[in-house]
């Protein structure tokens, strides 16, 4: 059987990834103490695999309004530096903003596409990626640039959500969104939230890259939010991959998929409040 789904065009892919952070970059930054609680253990794991440390030069790619940015840039210390790319100018100057407040004068923020990173060779200690890597089109590419850079015997460090069954505050949509769509299931390779979540599947692909001594460890990440509406306003702000996703469907019909995503969401509402599955994979190699 012949599938009419048109080829993965990884140049539109990124060109429209682009356009959504830039987007979404204000939302993104605004949901900043959400993210905190809910990836501050993950993030925190990955600074202690890393060995991350006063004095040392660190590369955050894909940096976001750099919520993690400002908690590596902590542990550094005003002898060490870390330098904050991404693909989207709007969301940067957030994260600038945001060192800024903070008082930090260690952070650089530079306009980046993590497959390209203009970047000399042996430069920093640890190159991080949170929640990064999985979107872009040729991770391999961007693992071997990361590896370029990173001194001899530097780490990398990434997070990547787990598989499906695991984080279904956010499979849920991205089924349901793909269900009305008429989207197939995504190709080996292609990116997406859930491509490097299976087992040993982020190994591999540091170990291609030319990594050694990889360690993975998964983390418990579950999203607490007042309500599945919370969830919903926050995904629906915040997401790029599902307002990508959604663009298959008409626009008169999206409203009622964000109703059906409100309800299946709701089966993780208690007297607690909303508490959304989630499983983060971290995972750090050394060059």
């Amino acid at each position: 059987m012949t599938s009419n789904a048109p080829a993965f065009d990884p140049n539109k892919y990124k060109t429209t990834t682009r356009e959504q952070w830039q987007t979404a970059a204000e939302a993104w930054d605004r949901w900043g103490p959400t993210l905190n609680k809910w990836l501050g253990a993950a993030t925190d794991t990955m600074l202690d695999m890393a060995g991350i440390e006063s004095g040392q030069h660190v590369l955050d790619v894909a940096a976001g309004a750099g919520e993690q940015t400002i908690v590596t840039a902590r542990r550094l210390g005003p002898t060490g530096s870390i330098l904050a790319t991404d693909i989207s100018p709007n969301i940067l100057m957030f994260a600038e903003n945001a060192a800024i407040r903070a008082g930090l004068k260690n952070v650089k923020t530079q306009v980046m596409d993590g497959e390209n990173l203009e970047l000399p060779d042996n430069t920093f200690d640890a190159v991080l990626s949170r929640v990064g890597l999985i979107y872009f089109p040729d991770q391999q590419r961007a693992l071997t640039g990361m590896k370029r850079v990173l001194k001899p015997g530097g780490r990398v460090g990434a997070i990547t959500y787990s598989t499906p069954d695991k984080n279904e505050f956010f499979s849920v949509p991205v089924s349901i969104i793909r269900q009305r769509a008429n989207l197939p299931p995504p190709l080996p390779g292609q990116p997406g939230p859930f491509s490097l979540g299976g087992r040993g599947v982020l190994e591999a692909a540091l170990n291609k890259a030319g990594f050694r001594d990889i360690r993975v460890q998964l983390v418990s990440s579950p999203l607490r939010l007042a309500s599945a509406e919370e969830c919903v306003r926050f995904e629906r702000e915040s997401f790029g991959a599902l307002h990508q996703m959604l663009a298959g469907v008409p626009e008169s019909e999206r409203p009622s998929v964000w109703d059906e995503i409100l309800q299946k969401l709701r089966s993780f509402e208690s007297a607690e409040g909303f508490i959304g599955p989630c499983e983060m994979v971290v995972a750090i190699g050394i060059k």
